[in-house]
């Protein structure tokens, strides 16, 4: 750990950015005064009533506002390392309704105020620090200009030197104040650009949104390739060894026919559970991502999932196109657990489940002919909370209709691409 003395305190660390910074307030100089002479010369023609030539300084600002934009942002990044994010555009084109929308926008109009109004303050601010710096420097090294007079221009009474040693301390003073002055208009000057110059709050809040939205997109990308490689894994790995070791078993039964009583009982007893075994893995394998649903697409792993209930189905699937992988997956695991409700709490004796593509929207509708009674805010184990919470991963909207009697509808819209 490497320690700080105070000197370096003291002296170091001032100085340690006031060049970037007074080269920042020095090139600022220049961009803040452009736009004065536009506002004289309004100031003039108001003043001379001359209403024919009061609009072109104005139309003259809002054509040198944006080059006086990338200026100072190239200005900021350039030498302090401060990037200023552009506000988003009113719209794309280069036709007069995107000119209009350009004119009418907040960002234009806050670049005028930027540069109209807070410009001029800040030229007043960069001029006054500048100035300390020069009464700094000069006054520091006032020996050195008495000794660079000819000698016959030098003035050795005493008095005078008395004065000169306290010019010089004055300007040390300077000296030490000029980086702390520079600093605070510094971070005067960049909290109004990254306000008037930037995006607004709004702006910021929708990027925000936008990237936590790409953000979550990904990671249910990320989950549901997960998910298939681990289906694959299980179905070319252990399902595999699992279905070699009930082959090799139904066979052992049935060609050793001299085993004792007790190992025929083992071999039985290891079949059934190898079968039982099978079973479950293909449960779980189609709880995880089930094949069919990758190599065929909702309508034929839907029609899957109906066949293997104990109560007809009718499945009516119409997509033009197939769905993203993550939307194709949501709305399988939505029927798919609606349907085991069904069986599980609805008392139906049928059920219809309608897949469509309306526009950029994927609907799903269940329904069954049961008693009813399923409420989403329930804690009953039905499962509705966890179908809900699914669908709103991937911005969609989860919808249950269930009266005391029948019949409960589930509806679903999720979100498509175009």
């Amino acid at each position: 750990m490497q320690l700080t003395t105070w000197p370096q305190l003291v002296l170091g660390r001032p100085f340690r950015r006031a060049g970037h910074r007074t080269a920042l307030v020095a090139a600022g100089l220049p961009l803040h005064l452009a736009v004065v002479p536009l506002w004289l010369w309004l100031l003039g023609t108001m003043a001379a009533l001359v209403p024919a030539l009061t609009p072109l300084p104005v139309l003259l600002t809002l054509v040198v506002t944006p080059l006086l934009t990338a200026g100072q942002r190239r200005r900021y990044r350039a030498l302090v390392g401060k990037d200023l994010p552009r506000s988003a555009v009113p719209g794309p084109g280069r036709n007069w309704k995107s000119a209009v929308r350009r004119l009418t926008g907040r960002a234009l109009w806050r670049q005028v105020c930027y540069h109209a109004v807070a410009g001029p303050l800040f030229a007043v601010l960069d001029l006054a620090v500048l100035a300390v710096w020069a009464a700094a420097l000069v006054a520091a090294s006032i020996y050195v200009w008495i000794w660079a007079l000819p000698p016959q221009w030098r003035v050795t009474d005493l008095g005078y030197t008395t004065q000169a040693a306290y010019i010089t301390a004055g300007g040390l003073a300077l000296l030490f104040l000029g980086p702390r002055l520079t600093g605070a208009l510094v971070r005067l000057e960049t909290r109004a650009a990254e306000v008037l110059l930037g995006p607004s709050r709004t702006e910021k809040l929708a990027r925000r949104v936008a990237d936590l939205a790409e953000s979550r997109a990904g990671v249910l990308d990320a989950a549901d390739a997960e998910r298939r490689r681990i289906e694959r894994d299980l179905h070319d790995g252990a399902q595999q060894r699992l279905v070699s070791l009930a082959v090799n078993l139904g066979l052992a039964r049935a060609t050793l026919g001299d085993l004792p009583e007790d190992a025929r009982k083992v071999i039985d007893e290891a079949h059934r559970e190898a079968k039982e075994a099978i079973a479950e893995l293909n449960n779980l394998v189609r709880g995880l991502h089930p094949a069919v649903l990758e190599d065929r697409g909702l309508d034929a792993a839907l029609s899957g999932v109906a066949a293997r209930l104990p109560i007809p189905v009718r499945v009516a699937v119409d997509l033009p196109q197939r769905p993203s992988p993550t939307i194709e997956a949501v709305a399988y695991f939505v029927v798919s657990e609606a349907l085991t409700n069904v069986v599980k709490h609805a008392q139906a004796t049928r059920a219809d489940v309608t897949v469509e593509r309306i526009g950029e929207t994927l609907l799903v509708v269940v329904s069954d002919d049961g008693a009813g009674g399923a409420d989403l805010a329930a804690a009953d184990g039905t499962g509705l909370a966890g179908l809900s919470k699914r669908v709103a991963s991937v911005d969609g909207t989860f919808s249950c209709r269930s009266p005391a009697g029948g019949p409960t509808v589930i509806t679903v819209e999720l979100p498509c691409a175009p």
